[in-house]
């Protein structure tokens, strides 16, 4: 939807829909996995590079920690490649590059705890399923 300039998005239950709203740009269904799905998937590396592309240029710091996960998942699938390690102050920037050279990218090092990072890549993969699903 579109108010004011601003673009917002209506979500609503299959109990709930009545039809798309007046005024709406488009709308689509999604269905939300379970959870047990969802540990057993893995994330869809084309999903993730094309998230992370989308992020990795936004100063938000919020983003930081999916940043670090996407970067670390795309290292895992050799859709990004580490060129360096810096330090800047007391934070280590990882220095990556993608696969058909695109790129560069900094990354800073957060050094999740492996629990930390399994949680924030269950947390993509809802994020993907329902959002990025091609």
């Amino acid at each position: 939807m579109e108010k004011d300039g601003n673009l917002f998005r209506l979500d609503y239950s299959d109990e709930g829909w009545k039809g798309p709203p007046e005024g709406n740009l488009g709308y689509w269904k999604t269905r939300i996995p379970d959870a047990a799905d969802l540990k057993a998937q893995k994330i869809d590396p084309v999903q993730a590079q094309r998230y992370f592309e989308q992020i990795i240029e936004e100063p938000a710091a919020e983003l930081d920690r999916k940043k670090y996960v996407l970067a670390l998942v795309l290292l895992q699938h050799r859709r990004l490649k580490l060129d360096n390690i810096r330090h800047d102050g007391d934070d280590e920037i990882l220095e990556l590059s993608g696969r058909n050279g695109e790129g560069l990218y900094e990354v800073r090092n957060l050094n999740l705890s492996e629990a930390e990072n399994q949680l924030l890549q269950t947390e993509l993969k809802l994020q993907l399923a329902t959002e990025w699903a091609a």
